[in-house]
């Protein structure tokens, strides 16, 4: 059975495997957790050899080798000269693993806790990574995401995705579709931003469209015009074809980030820097910048999805991670109750923290 796939009925097996385990056999957990990280690191870092391996885990070789013979006996790894993969009969124990290990985390009541506190849809969260793994931390949350996206994907006709490094590793966790879905298009939310490529609008609707098999437009402008160079633009053909586009988003998936960084990222100048400090700003998006309680206290002209649009999106889905996200994503959580909150389990439990 693969994570993707698995509906309510599976989670209330595996929450009932959990418990059963906890009152029964308190000491298979901890064999359970150790088998559960080296095939997730394996999951991530493949192919990878027993030195890398024993080294993230802090476990000597004999130990990974002797664990991971075991795993390979049950058909869940592969052996090669490059080093360790995850078999396809892997990915699915690893998934059930995840849904295992979340519930005995208690990371379940944590995200019903947090819709209930930030009044959104759902929460999805990441259990936390060592200090070390940040890296792992990201493309945690971007599993995780990709899994709930790819539950909309039927339902959606055109969606709309924002660039970014949350967005990016999201779009890298999205597996190539068997059958194209080619009545679906793929949109940029708003002009391109920052001067890594990869993690530009552009650069992932192309990637994303790539892997579904689905239709997809670009939108060619900066992020951050002037509003003369905004109405200018506004009156191409090409850009008036997109932005019809942006306004029929169905589905929107965005990062999100926090107020000075992004003024920093579009260069502000350092008036409108104070401005927005001054005003308690905490989150930007779509050109506005946000308070804590999600009240507009500054505005840039943008080209992309309005505010207006965004309030009324019935599929919305955020990926942050980090502590420095907290504030963010209570400013943003504020603007639509139909928003999806995909995030790791330091942010979420700092945020009941200042409820």
């Amino acid at each position: 059975m693969k994570v993707a796939n698995l509906n309510c009925s599976d989670c209330v097996k595996v929450d009932a495997l959990s418990a059963m385990l906890k009152s029964i056999a308190p000491e298979l957990i901890e064999i359970l957790e150790s088998r559960y990280q080296i095939l997730n690191i394996v999951n991530y870092l493949q192919p990878i050899g027993r030195r890398s391996l024993s080294t993230k885990l802090d476990l000597t070789e004999r130990v990974i080798r002797k664990e991971a013979n075991l795993l390979k006996d049950q058909g869940l790894l592969d052996f090669s000269l490059e080093g360790m993969t995850l078999t396809e009969q892997g990915e699915q124990a690893l998934g059930m693993l995840k849904f295992f290990f979340h519930d005995l985390k208690g990371l379940k009541a944590l995200e019903e806790r947090l819709e209930i506190l930030l009044n959104i849809k759902k929460v999805i969260i990441a259990p936390a990574s060592p200090e070390d793994e940040s890296s792992m931390l990201i493309k945690d949350i971007g599993r995780f995401g990709a899994d709930y996206v790819r539950t909309l994907l039927g339902v959606a006709k055109i969606v709309g995705i924002t660039g970014g490094s949350s967005v990016h590793s999201l779009i890298d966790s999205i597996k190539k579709e068997k059958t194209p879905l080619t009545d679906l298009t793929i949109v940029p939310a708003r002009g391109g931003l920052g001067k890594k490529a990869e993690f530009q609008a552009n650069t992932l609707v192309e990637k994303f469209a790539n892997r579904i098999g689905s239709q997809y437009k670009l939108l060619y402008t900066p992020d951050f015009l002037s509003k003369d160079a905004i109405e200018s633009l506004m009156n191409e053909p090409e850009i008036k074809e997109i932005m019809e586009y942006i306004e029929e988003i169905d589905l929107l998936i965005f990062g999100i980030g926090d107020a000075l960084t992004m003024a920093k990222r579009r260069s502000l100048n350092p008036q409108e820097i104070g401005i927005i400090e001054t005003k308690g700003a905490v989150s930007e998006a779509f050109g506005y910048y946000f308070n804590r309680e999600g009240d507009i206290v500054h505005e840039i002209s943008t080209i992309g999805i309005s505010l207006e649009k965004f309030k009324n999106i019935e599929h919305l889905i955020a990926v942050a991670g980090g502590d420095d996200k907290s504030e963010a994503i209570v400013s943003i959580c504020r603007l639509n109750s139909n928003l999806v909150l995909v995030t790791d389990e330091n942010v979420a439990r700092n945020i009941i923290n200042t409820f």
